[in-house]
């Protein structure tokens, strides 16, 4: 009872999130969900590409041989869950690899037994937690990040500053339940994120030019 209570509030947390993000940007619908995000929305469409195809094969691959969750942000793709033994871990990065919209891959995949639905529940919670706290705190562009958890490790995507992805870490870090803390972000200079930002308030179309990273 206790986590389906913990799994309750988290799917309520990351329900409350999208609308918080509406209201940061100014509660403009959902075009100002989209301008809050650093990335084109082009690139957005591809990442989510990436996502429902990498899953979907995945599932007719391996079946219950392995629980693999697909994040990718920025085409930079994150494979986190647990599968049965190395060959497997090794051939899902491969494909991931020969995706030609995917531009890296970090495979943090473990070798064991599929996590249970409490451990699955308890992963959410923990997002949930992290996120809004994100969420709350001015400084940082939540809507330019994904959070993922596995077990008491912490993943994080985004395009950030580096005075942006140094403070995201030390939330993360210091949030209850983390023991580790890994980021894969895109780090941009102050002036990218200027223009960026000014880029999205002056026109709703996708910008001319990707992000600039360092």
């Amino acid at each position: 009872m206790q986590n389906f209570s913990k799994l309750l509030v988290a799917c309520i947390a990351v329900s409350q999130l999208s609308a918080c993000g509406v209201i940061a940007v100014g509660g403009v619908a959902a075009t100002a969900t989209v301008l809050a995000d650093r990335r084109t929305p082009g690139v957005q469409a591809i990442d989510k590409g990436i996502e429902l195809e990498a899953n979907g094969a995945f599932d007719k691959k391996f079946g219950d041989n392995a629980h693999i969750n697909v994040t990718s942000f920025n085409q930079k793709v994150l494979l986190t869950g647990e599968v049965k033994d190395a060959a497997i871990k090794s051939d899902a990065e491969s494909y991931i690899k020969g995706m030609k919209n995917a531009r890296s891959v970090f495979n943090e995949l473990i070798i064991g037994p599929n996590s249970t639905y409490t451990m699955r529940a308890n992963d959410t919670y923990l997002e949930s937690k992290i996120k809004t706290q994100m969420i709350f705190t001015q400084q940082l562009p939540s809507n330019s990040m994904v959070i993922v958890a596995e077990g008491s490790s912490v993943y994080l995507m985004g395009i950030l500053t580096q005075g942006e992805a140094d403070l995201a870490k030390k939330i993360a870090s210091n949030t209850n339940g983390v023991k580790d803390v890994y980021a894969y972000f895109d780090i941009i200079s102050n002036a990218e994120k200027t223009r960026l930002e000014n880029a999205g308030k002056a026109d709703e179309a996708q910008p001319s030019s990707p992000p600039k990273f360092q």
